[in-house]
């Protein structure tokens, strides 16, 4: 079972997702793939980071239907690739070898990217605002004055990055097999009712 996790900015998205796969007993995957996908590609850790869900202004093709064309015919990413497209397929390949086992993976189109998995949960948790502006203060240590320009921002940037590779629309419910207010559950509630849902699939005894 992999259960990948898309979040909104101050929803508590990655703590839900550490706390699934501690009381799973899996692997948990999110700021960590910088460092695994920076080996895998050769690239920088601080340039994979600084580039880390941020999308490319290129014509990449989805990789549904075209991931060959940016190969070279050694199965290497092209070098004259933007860096934010070989940084992309990098992460992908990582992504379905990680995937081998069962882990949580929070963000990074890891729902496109193993949308043919039979074993897959694809989770979407979002928050109303006044909540996610509260959380970004608290968590994050965001001023205040500007937390809820931060958190809109942010939002916009994941959903540029995933509308733009994965060829989706980020937060839409069809993407997803369940999506959760988490500001009206908290963090340990939505965890909670994750595990419940999973023992409903019958994905988990």
């Amino acid at each position: 079972m992999v259960i990948t996790i898309a979040r909104q900015f101050g929803s508590g998205g990655r703590k839900i997702g550490y706390k699934l796969a501690e009381r799973l007993g899996i692997a948990y995957y999110d700021k960590n793939l910088i460092n695994i996908v920076a080996e895998e590609s050769g690239l920088d850790p601080d340039i994979v980071e600084g580039m880390d869900e941020k999308s490319s202004s290129s014509l990449l093709y989805s990789l549904s239907i075209g991931a060959a064309a940016v190969y070279d015919s050694s199965f290497r990413i092209e070098p004259q690739l933007p860096l934010n497209d070989r940084l992309f397929l990098a992460q992908h390949d990582v992504i379905r070898k990680l995937a081998d086992k069962p882990c949580v993976i929070v963000g990074r189109c890891a729902d496109y990217i193993l949308s043919e998995r039979k074993d897959i949960v694809r989770l979407f948790i979002y928050a109303d605002m006044d909540k996610r502006v509260d959380y970004a203060v608290r968590e994050y240590n965001v001023n205040p004055k500007k937390a809820q320009s931060v958190v809109a921002k942010t939002d916009k940037s994941r959903a540029n990055y995933y509308n733009f590779y994965a060829s989706k629309k980020w937060g839409d419910p069809n993407n997803y097999d369940l999506c959760i207010n988490s500001g009206k559950l908290g963090i340990e509630g939505t965890a909670v009712f994750i595990l419940s849902y999973l023992r409903q699939r019958g994905m988990i005894k």
